[in-house]
């Protein structure tokens, strides 16, 4: 297992990168553009993104990167003094903490509320303000714990 470490850090480096520039896109211009659209198009586009973006590729970037971060935290436990062990703990904890857990307790709930609610309706453009403001936050959050984690991983390889 502690030979593994390594080309499981420099794999979650690059899992935590694709990710989080995934999500730096999000934050700084998708999102913007989707405000900018009429309510009911904005709506649809994000529900739109919401169902394209489940695609093996990017799951797999998402949260095989939490998998591979808990078989880092465990393999942390087992080498403990190895150089750069600091680095890797906090790392996998960011990012598992930071992506996976993030994703699914904040942003996929926000996405369930906006795929059930009527484009067309006030209670659409009231959901619709509320899925900008909050899942952009919690967006902010995924895009720099997984750039965090990244320079972690980095810093515990070198």
């Amino acid at each position: 297992m502690i030979k593994l470490l390594p080309t499981l850090t420099f794999i979650a480096a690059i899992g935590s990168g694709v990710v989080g520039g995934v999500f730096f896109a999000f934050s700084n211009f998708v999102t913007a553009a989707l405000a900018r659209l009429p309510v009911p198009s904005g709506i649809a586009a994000m529900n739109s993104i919401n169902v394209t973006v489940i695609t093996p590729t990017f799951m797999t970037a998402l949260f095989g990167t939490g998998l591979i971060c808990l078989v880092l935290i465990a393999g942390v436990f087992f080498g403990w003094s190895q150089s750069g062990s600091y680095w890797l703990l906090a790392g996998a904890v960011i990012y598992f903490v930071g992506n996976p857990i993030v994703t699914m307790v904040f942003n996929v709930p926000l996405n369930d509320a906006l795929a059930a609610v009527d484009p067309q309706s006030a209670n659409g453009a009231a959901v619709w303000a509320n899925h900008l403001s909050q899942w952009v936050m919690w967006n902010h959050v995924r895009t720099i714990t997984a750039i965090v984690a990244m320079v972690c991983f980095i810093m515990a390889l070198i």
